[in-house]
């Protein structure tokens, strides 16, 4: 299995051959998943479609940021057979190798649902992704507006995620409804950082 130890690098992107526009009117929010795995060419093409470097020169990313401050980091829990090839456990993404950074080794997806007041779907999901943001990187630049501009970016970088599943016939839904602090600790998020979605993700159930 992969995730052994040490960071992983991910596959390449590639081009799904979905139109945007098709992708746009297919787009719906689904909580049904079947226990099918989900490919890691998938989850690779979902995380770069989020923070995934579209400028290598200058570093820039797949959704706007304002003055380039990057504030997002995206934290990754996947349950037990939720990827194929992949342990179960929680991975940060790492946007400038296209690379998972292992964190914990354990199914924590029913602590998850638990910290997202009890949402069972947050539980069924292979994936979750978790968007987190250190608001600090952009408020050092903008002040207090700082605030705002990073919840847009994550609005963005949402938005993506869900474009990208309904091209890769996926199904997935923007969750908001959890306890921050809980969801830190289920994950071991940094002090600095501030869960701002988490995104199941799956085949929809048929």
């Amino acid at each position: 299995m992969i995730g052994e130890s040490g960071p992983i690098d991910l596959p390449r992107t590639s081009d799904s051959g979905v139109p945007l526009e098709r992708a746009i009117r297919g787009r719906r929010s689904v909580r049904g998943f079947s226990s099918e795995p989900i490919s890691l060419d998938q989850l690779s093409l979902i995380l770069w479609s989020a923070q995934g470097i579209t400028g290598p020169e200058r570093g820039l990313r797949a959704v706007p940021s304002a003055g380039a401050t990057f504030p997002l980091e995206l934290f990754i829990v996947v349950k037990r057979g939720g990827v194929e090839g992949l342990k179960e456990g929680v991975y940060r993404y790492i946007s400038d190798k296209h690379a998972l950074e292992p964190l914990l080794e354990d199914d924590v997806s029913p602590a998850l649902a638990q910290a997202a007041l009890g949402q069972g779907f947050v539980e069924r999901a292979p994936v979750n992704v978790i968007i987190a943001a250190e608001h600090g990187r952009t408020a050092r630049v903008y002040g207090q507006r700082g605030v705002r501009y990073v919840h847009m970016e994550a609005g963005h970088a949402g938005q993506n995620i869900a474009l990208e599943a309904e091209a890769l016939g996926l199904g997935t839904v923007m969750v908001g409804a959890f306890e921050d602090m809980l969801v830190k600790k289920v994950v071991g998020m940094p002090a600095e950082l501030e869960p701002l979605y988490i995104i199941p993700l799956g085949q929809p159930r048929s």
